[in-house]
């Protein structure tokens, strides 16, 4: 058994103002690094044999706090940025909904036709994201592996490795800061922890 530890980077003032960040390349808040500093100490005790993360800086960063002072390699992995949103970056999605109202249409409907402008379409987020899971064959069956990356890429792999249909991509939560546990077998994937942020309570 394989023992995927999913991570999503902490709140950056782009989540706070509820923007369209993709491959923005900005930092932590104050208060997202906070929030990895008490998922670095939830962490302490667990034994990880590798550490994967989008190489974009909020990301990086994430992973790098949380293994501070750790004998482990960070591998950056482009494959696990966010969608790349185009001309919807730094936008919110009132802005969207005025400037590109097809584009706000699918998000609302969640359809994957979906394509951004000067962006990524959908499907190509989902082929590039999935394509990291070609990484993790390399693994033994024993070890556990920290995945750090974004709410979209994070939502799509959880759904690849259990064998869920694209479509319910919506129906997930993954918020900043937050653990989610995928235990991969022969057989298949289980889902043990989605979205557990019971280290932040209180952190501001």
């Amino acid at each position: 058994m394989s023992r995927l530890l999913l991570v999503r980077h902490g709140v950056t003032d782009f989540n706070d103002a509820r923007r369209f960040m993709g491959h923005s390349d900005m930092g932590m808040s104050d208060t997202g690094y906070r929030q990895v500093e008490r998922l670095r100490d939830r962490l302490m005790g667990e034994r990880i044999d590798a550490v994967y993360s989008s190489d974009l800086r909020r990301a990086l960063d994430t992973a790098e706090t949380i293994f501070a002072g750790r004998e482990v390699e960070i591998v950056a992995c482009p494959e696990l940025r966010e969608c790349y949103y185009g001309s919807c970056e730094g936008l919110t999605f009132q802005e969207i909904s005025s400037n590109y109202p097809d584009v706000a249409e699918k998000c609302i409907n969640f359809n994957l036709g979906l394509e951004f402008p000067e962006g990524e379409g959908f499907g190509e987020f989902i082929e590039r994201t999935s394509r990291f899971l070609d990484r993790l064959d390399r693994h033994a069956d024993s070890d556990t592996i920290l995945i750090v990356s974004h709410n979209g890429a994070l939502k799509v792999l959880v759904l690849r490795l259990l064998g869920i249909e694209m479509e319910h991509w919506w129906q997930l939560r993954i918020d900043t800061a937050s653990l989610s546990i995928v235990e991969t077998y022969p057989r298949g994937a289980i889902l043990s922890m989605l979205n557990d942020t019971s280290h932040l309570a209180d952190t501001v």
